[in-house]
C-alpha cells in the first residue's frame, strides 16, 4: 500500500478543521507571528482560497515536501555531523538534498512537541502499539487455575521477636489465621524494626504507621469474626515507591517528585488491600527506577553494609533481607527484581509481562515494565503472585491468566534447560553449578540449549527510547538536573542521548525483538524451564524483552573481596576491598514459559528445600 502526504505537512485533517496549507501567502511562522485570532483560517475560507487562479487542479493529491518551511535552518554539514550519531553515511549530493528539503518535508513532524499546535501527552496515555509476548499460534500458560499451598503445621509461635520478624508468610499467615498471632502485634514489630534499622539501610521513604495500625486492627477484627480473607490477611508489606498509594507520597525516588501525593491507589495496592494485607512502608528505589541511589541516599545491603543493595528495587531488597516487612512488591524493567534479590539473598519473582497490572505504577517502559513479589521464600512469592494477578482496565497490556501451582507437586521429569558455556564462566559460580546438579538429584532432566550469537544489547534501544519518552517533559524542562546522580550511565544523560536515536533503528530493534521471541519459543518447545546464572547479561536482556517469567532465589553463599555496584566503574571513587573476603548469599534464576509461573514455582520450591540455605539471616539484624 502506498502513502501520499504532504501539502499540509501531515495527515489530512477531518472536514471542517482549520489548517495551515501551502495556499497561504505567509509561512506558518510568519502567519503565527503576525496574524490575530480573528484571522484564523476556517475550512470555508480554505475552500474559497483554493478557487483562486494558479492553484493546482481539483483532484490533485497531496505530496510530501510541499508544506511551508518550518523550524531552524539546517545545512549539509548539519547532516554530516548527525551521521556520526546514527552511524550512517550519506553522499555529498544526498546531504545537500536532505538539507534543502528538511524544513519542508520532515521538520513539521516535531510539531507535536515544538508547536504551534502542541499536544500534551498525559502519563496515562500508553503507546498505540502493544507488545504481546505470546507469538501467533502459540498457547501460553496452564489450562486450569489451581493453587495448593503447603499444608504443614507452621509449628509453635516463636518466643523471639527476631524469629517472628524473619518468619515467611507461609508460616505467619497460619499463625494469624489460627489467632495465635495478631496482625497488630506483627505490624508494630515491623514498624519498630523499620524505624530502628532504616538509619543503617536507607530503605524507607515513607513510614505509614497510622494507616498500618488501622488496617491491622481491622484485620484482627475481621478474623475474630470469622471473615478470614486468605494467606495475606493481616500480613504487613512494603511497596516500592513508584506504586501509587492514595494520600501517601509516591516519589519515584527522585527529587522532582518528592512531594507528589497521588489521589488513587495503584491496581496492585487495591488488590492487596482487598486481600487484607497491611501497608507499613513505601520503600526506596533508585531515582526513576535505576540502581540504588535516591534523594535520601544509597540503600545498603544488609549482608554487606559497605555496598548498595542493588536496584532499582533497592528498598524492597534491603527490607526483606533485614526482616523489616513480611513481603514487598518490586518492579523490573531490565533486572530490578533479579538484582537486589540476588545480592540481598531473597526470593524475587518477575511475572510474565501482562500478568500483573501496572495501572497506577510509574511508567519507565510501556513494553517492558513488570511488577512482582519480593519475599523470603519461593512459596511466599507464589502466595503474593496469586493475589495480584489479573487484568485491569488501566493497563492495556494486562491480560487474563491462570496459575497452576502445587507446593507438594512432583518435579520428576521436568526438563531443565541450561547453557553449557554460561555455566563454566563468570558470572556463574560453584553455587550455580551445584543448583543445576541438584535439579538432577531431584529427578529433573538437565538439557543443553543454545541461542544464536546475536547483539542482544541492541534491544536496549527500545528501553532508552521509551524511557526518554516517558520522562520527556522532565528532560526538556531541565528537571533531570535535580537528580543526585549525574554520571554518564545515569538516566539524565541517557534520556538526553536518546533524543538522537534513530526511529528507523527503533523499528528494526522491534523486529529483532520478535526474532528473539521466536528463538525463546523454540527453546521452550524443548524444555520446561531454564536454569541460568542470575546476572548473565544476555538472559536478563532477552527474557525481559520477551516477557518470560523468572524466579530468583538463594542457592548458597560466595565470598567477595570487593564491594559490588550497579554503576559503571569510577576510578576516582574505588569500591571498598575486603581482606579476608566477606561471605554473602548467592542466588540462581529459573526462567519459565510464558504464564507458567506455577511450574517455575514448583521447581524452585523443590530446589530451595533441597539446598536448605534459605533460613540464614544477615548478622546484626
Amino acid at each position: 500500500m502506498g502513502v501520499r502526504k504532504g501539502r499540509t505537512g501531515g495527515d489530512r485533517l477531518p472536514h471542517g478543521w482549520p489548517w495551515y496549507g501551502e495556499t497561504m501567502s505567509k509561512s506558518r511562522r510568519q502567519f503565527l507571528g503576525g496574524a490575530s485570532a480573528g484571522l484564523v483560517v476556517t475550512a470555508s475560507a480554505c475552500r474559497k482560497a483554493t478557487e483562486k487562479a494558479g492553484e493546482l487542479p481539483a483532484g490533485t493529491p497531496p505530496a510530501f515536501g510541499t508544506a511551508p518551511e518550518v523550524g531552524p535552518a539546517v545545512s549539509a554539514s548539519t547532516f554530516a555531523e548527525a551521521e556520526k550519531l546514527v552511524q550512517v553515511e550519506l553522499s555529498p549530493a544526498d546531504r545537500e538534498m536532505a538539507a534543502g528539503s528538511w524544513r519542508r518535508t520532515l521538520a513539521s513532524v516535531y510539531e507535536r512537541r515544538t508547536g504551534p499546535r502542541k499536544v500534551s501527552l498525559e502519563a496515562s496515555a500508553a503507546p498505540a502499539t502493544r507488545w504481546d509476548p505470546v507469538l501467533p499460534g502459540q498457547k501460553a500458560g496452564p489450562e486450569r487455575d489451581r493453587f495448593i499451598r503447603t499444608k504443614a503445621d507452621p509449628g509453635l509461635l516463636p518466643s523471639s521477636e527476631q524469629d517472628l520478624a524473619f518468619a515467611p508468610v507461609s508460616q505467619l499467615s497460619r499463625w494469624i489465621e489460627a489467632r495465635k498471632l495478631s496482625s497488630e502485634r506483627l505490624t508494630r514489630l515491623y514498624l519498630d524494626r523499620l524505624e530502628r534499622f532504616d538509619p543503617k539501610l536507607h530503605c524507607v521513604i515513607t513510614l505509614t504507621r497510622e494507616q498500618a495500625l488501622a488496617q491491622a486492627k481491622q484485620a484482627d477484627q475481621e478474623i475474630a469474626a470469622g471473615k478470614y480473607r486468605g494467606a495475606l490477611h493481616g500480613i504487613p508489606w512494603g511497596a516500592k515507591d513508584l506504586i501509587d498509594t492514595a494520600g501517601i507520597p509516591t516519589t519515584y525516588g527522585a527529587e522532582p517528585f518528592r512531594n507528589r501525593v497521588p489521589a488513587q491507589d495503584a491496581a496492585v495496592v487495591k488488590r492487596l488491600h482487598e486481600a487484607g494485607a497491611v501497608l507499613v512502608a513505601k520503600l526506596s528505589l533508585g531515582a526513576l527506577a535505576l540502581n540504588d541511589i535516591w534523594f535520601g541516599g544509597q540503600t545498603m545491603n544488609p549482608w554487606l553494609l559497605e555496598e548498595g543493595s542493588s536496584g532499582s528495587s533497592a528498598g524492597p531488597g534491603a527490607a526483606m533481607a533485614a526482616g523489616l516487612v513480611g513481603f514487598a512488591i518490586g518492579s523490573e524493567t531490565g533486572g530490578s527484581i533479579v538484582g537486589p534479590s540476588m545480592r540481598c539473598g531473597l526470593t524475587g519473582l518477575r511475572p510474565t509481562y501482562g500478568r500483573v497490572p501496572r495501572a497506577g505504577a510509574m511508567t519507565l517502559c510501556w513494553s517492558l515494565d513488570k511488577l512482582g513479589p519480593m519475599t523470603r521464600s519461593v512459596e511466599d512469592a507464589m502466595l503474593v503472585l496469586q493475589a495480584i494477578s489479573g487484568p485491569d482496565p488501566g493497563d492495556v497490556a494486562s491480560v487474563p491468566s491462570r496459575l497452576d501451582f502445587d507446593a507438594g507437586g512432583s518435579v520428576a521429569g521436568l526438563r531443565v534447560g541450561y547453557f553449557p558455556g554460561w555455566m563454566k564462566e563468570s558470572p556463574a559460580t560453584d553455587v550455580d553449578r551445584a543448583a543445576l546438579e541438584t535439579t538432577r538429584k531431584l529427578g529433573m532432566v538437565p538439557v543443553e540449549v543454545a541461542l544464536p550469537d546475536w547483539p542482544y544489547d541492541s534491544l536496549n534501544l527500545i528501553l532508552f527510547a521509551e524511557g526518554a519518552a516517558a520522562f520527556e517533559e522532565l528532560t526538556l524542562s531541565g528537571g533531570l538536573k535535580q537528580l543526585k546522580v549525574q554520571v554518564p550511565d545515569a538516566w539524565p544523560n541517557i534520556f538526553r542521548q536518546a533524543r538522537f536515536l534513530s526511529a528507523v533503528d527503533f523499528v528494526q530493534a522491534d523486529r529483532l525483538r520478535r526474532k528473539v521471541a521466536q528463538e525463546m519459543g523454540r527453546i521452550f518447545s524443548e524444555v520446561d524451564l531454564l536454569l541460568v546464572p542470575s546476572l548473565r547479561d544476555e538472559m536478563l536482556t532477552i527474557s525481559n524483552f520477551t516477557g518470560h517469567p523468572s524466579l530468583t532465589f538463594r542457592a548458597g553463599f560466595v565470598e567477595v573481596s570487593e564491594a559490588r555496584s550497579d554503576w559503571a566503574p569510577d576510578p576516582a571513587n574505588p569500591l571498598p576491598k575486603f581482606s579476608p573476603p566477606r561471605r554473602v548469599p548467592h542466588g540462581v534464576t529459573l526462567i519459565g514459559r510464558l504464564f507458567d509461573e506455577g511450574t517455575v514455582g514448583r521447581a524452585g520450591l523443590a530446589v530451595e528445600r533441597a539446598l536448605g540455605v534459605v533460613g540464614e539471616r544477615p548478622p546484626g539484624f
